[in-house]
Formats: structure tokens, sequence, C-alpha cells
């Protein structure tokens, strides 16, 4: 691979693309088998590895970025376990079970044109800018990521589905009444990781696929199920099989949606707080994590449950540590990750499924019907707006609502603003000028209200 090594990177290119916790660009203007090589060997040498394992997903450039990263690991010593196409959960089950840090060639729910690069610690650890993907950034930059060492690691291959199926049917075994599941995974990798899972479910699920064929093309829709647009032909074929429930991967099969038997949408904070109540019934009094653009149904529910929430920033890094700091048994976020102690405080969408089949399997009563035990105010769903100065917004924002009676307001992640009959919270993004509004409210005509009122405001100042 001397095309890799003999390219010079453009610095400026490889501080853009490094982001909070992974490396994302377009192939092959941001990123490319250069870039991938350059970061395997300065991720050798940052995290001071001796073995690594790499997998990919089904985009047509994951396969050579995989391999150049592997050829820059072992030129820095490092011995590499190419574990092939996997899913970003199965990536981090294998550096759990391996014990080996790990690196995953996927751009998850972007398009076809996109790659990147998601890295870890030993035992699925998460690196981010503070935790060392900064230093990797400034050593790929340098044009010097981490030297050459004496010793050249060996690469080979390895096969983890099976035991990666058979660890998360033992975290949540289904049992109980057969049900049909449509499972769509966009063309993406849960097309390569359900089959094994479902598969060791027996008569359990009747499995009705749609889209399982790997094609980082995407040709059906986006593998980006948080939008309702994307949800379409699931919500089509659940009805059209009388399905039980449906289940939505994105591209990375790291996040999982629910569609209910009636074709409706379910909340992530519906989830959230259902897979709560399971973990809570494992281990009474436990911790449990929530982001705070998740519904304040979950910290209710945690709390009615006996269990402690405890709530953090936006973003798994945060999500992760908050975890390993206070033992939480479960977390999750309303993007639809769901992070498991048992599972390294990883997350996984393939593992929220079988919790949500589980849960269904062990009742006799539909999933909208067991859900309405868990949804108890209506949600906007996140709403992004252009603004030319996001702090100026959400200081006028606190300005208008902070000194209402009955108002608490906080810093913890952009403006939150909670009230005893809505809340709202406004966060910029890291990449764009947007700021992203999500509200919520005790009833539908007050979750409107306040969500048409903060995005005229938002607007207006823009």
């Amino acid at each position: 691979m001397a095309a890799t090594t003999s390219k010079t990177l453009d610095p400026t290119n490889v501080h853009a693309i490094f982001k909070a916790y992974d490396v994302r660009g377009t192939v092959p203007d941001q990123i490319d088998e250069a870039l991938a090589h350059a970061t395997g060997r300065a991720y050798v040498a940052v995290v001071g590895a001796r073995e690594v394992v790499v997998g990919h997903d089904m985009r047509p450039s994951s396969p050579g970025m995989a391999a150049a990263f592997a050829e820059g690991a072992s030129e820095a010593g490092a011995d590499v376990v190419m574990i092939g196409l996997a899913s970003t959960d199965q990536l981090y089950f294998a550096s759990g079970h391996l014990r080996m840090p790990g690196a995953m060639f996927t751009a998850s729910h972007n398009p076809a044109e996109y790659n990147g690069i998601k890295m870890c610690r030993s035992l699925a650890t998460p690196i981010g800018l503070e935790t060392g993907l900064a230093e990797i950034r400034d050593l790929v930059a340098s044009g010097e990521p981490g030297g050459v060492s004496a010793r050249t690691g060996k690469v080979y291959e390895a096969d983890v589905l099976e035991a990666y199926a058979a660890h998360l049917v033992s975290l949540a075994p289904v049992a109980g009444r057969r049900l049909r599941v449509v499972a769509d995974a966009g063309n993406g990798m849960a097309g390569h990781t359900a089959p094994a899972v479902f598969g060791l479910l027996g008569d359990l699920v009747d499995l009705v696929p749609l889209y399982f064929e790997l094609d980082g093309t995407f040709p059906h829709h986006e593998a980006n199920p948080i939008d309702e647009a994307n949800l379409a032909d699931l919500k089509a074929k659940v009805l059209e099989t009388g399905a039980d429930v449906g289940l939505a991967f994105d591209g990375d099969a790291d996040r999982c949606f629910l569609v209910d038997e009636t074709g409706r949408a379910v909340s992530p904070s519906t989830l959230t707080a259902l897979i709560a109540s399971r973990e809570l019934a494992k281990e009474p009094g436990a911790t449990v994590i929530h982001n705070l653009i998740t519904s304040r149904a979950v910290p209710e529910i945690v709390r009615e449950l006996g269990g402690n929430p405890v709530r953090t920033r936006v973003g798994h890094s945060f999500i992760k540590a908050t975890m390993a700091e206070t033992d939480a048994i479960f977390g999750g976020e309303h993007s639809g990750h769901f992070y498991f102690r048992d599972f390294w405080r990883a997350d996984s969408g393939m593992l929220a499924a079988l919790h949500a089949l589980a849960a269904l399997a062990e009742t006799g009563r539909s999933l909208s019907e067991l859900m309405a035990d868990y949804e108890r105010y209506p949600v906007s769903g996140e709403i992004n707006s252009q603004v030319a100065d996001q702090a100026a917004v959400m200081e006028a924002l606190e300005a208008a609502y902070g000194g209402c009676q009955g108002v608490e307001t906080d810093w913890l992640d952009g403006l939150s603003v909670a009230h005893d009959e809505w809340t709202f919270n406004v966060r910029p993004s890291n990449t764009e000028p947007l700021l992203r509004l999500n509200a919520e409210g005790k009833d539908e005509a007050t979750m409107a209200r306040i969500r048409d009122e903060v995005l005229a405001q938002i607007r207006s100042e823009r």
C-alpha cells in the first residue's frame, strides 16, 4: 500500500474532520486511505496498543480504509485482528471480548459519499477529544504519526459474529409467545447481524427481513431511522404482514427504533423507560443515565421504580463516562442509542431490540398497549434552525423565560428551561450554524404552544 504512505495530508483538513469522538468526512475529498493509514499509526502510538481489532461496514470505501489503518497500526508495532464486516456494536463486543482497543470504519447513518472511523480503547472505552483523540489528530496533522516500530505487527482475521450473537441473547433472553417481527436493515449492517442474532431465537421469532442486502449506496432509503420519513416502508410492511413489532436500524446498527403493530413509531424515550424498568428489576436501586433531551417521563419512572436517574449531556462519550463514574446499569438517549453496563457500557441497537422483544413476548399485550405504560408526554422531536449567533439567541431565550414564575434554567448542554407543564432544550450544533430545539408538554396543545413560541423567537433573532 505504498500509495497510502506517500500522500501529504493537509493539517487544516485533518483538524476539520476530527470531531468530538470520531473522524468523519466525504470520500475521497476529506477522508481516504492515506488518512486511515496515518491514523492507524498515530492511534497505536497514543493508545499504546500491542494488539488492535478492526471492523468495517458495507460502504464501498470501507474495506480499503480498514486495510490501510491496519497497515499503519502494524507499522507502529501492533498486531491487528481483522473481523471484517461488522456492526459498530459488534466491534465493541470484539473490543470487550478480546480485551483490545478497536477501530470501526463506518459513517453510520450518513449518505453513501461519507465514511469515518470510530475508535475506542480496550473494553470499548470511548476515546474523545479530551481522552486521546486530540493527540491522535495532532500526530496525523504533523505528518509524523507516531513513527515506525522496529517490529512490524502481524495482521490476521477472526470471526466473532457467532460469539457476539450468543452474548447478546444471553443478556436479554426472549421467552413466551411467538412474535412476528419486521426488521428494516436499510441495506446496512443489521442485514449482517440480525440473521445471526434472531437465528438463535428459533421458533420464537417469525422474522420478516426488509432491505437486508448489504449495499453502501443505500438504494431504498437513508439508513437514518430518526427521520420518520425513512420508516415509511417499515410501517407499511408491519401493517401488510400483521406483525407484532417493526425494528429499524441505522447504517452501522448501533441504534434501533421501534414501530408498533398500528404502524406508529415509538419514541426512543419510551423505549429507554421500558429497558430501564427491566434493568432495575434485575438490580433494584441501580443508577440509570439519561441525556437532557430525553422525556421527563424517564427520570420519573426510574424514581418510581426505586432507581436513581442521572442526567447528562448529549453524546456517547458523556453517557459512557457518567456510567463509569456512577456504575450505572443502563443509559438511554433520545437519539436511539442505548448503553448497557453488561455490554462494556457500550451502545447496542440489537440488544435494545432484544429487550423490547423479550418484554413483548412475556405478555399477551400488544406493543402499543405495553408502551402506553411508559409514554406520558408529547414531544416535538428535534427541530433545527439556522442562526448566525447561537450564543446570543440562547441568551435571549433565557432572558425571555428565565424570570417567569415556576421556571428553572440550566446550561448543562445548551439552554434547558423547565416548568411543571412543559420543558425545552436548545443546543448548538458542533459543526453547523444550527440551533436544535426539543420541546415537551403535559399534553399535545401545551407542547405545540411552547414549541411554536420558542421557534418564533429563535427565528426572529436570526
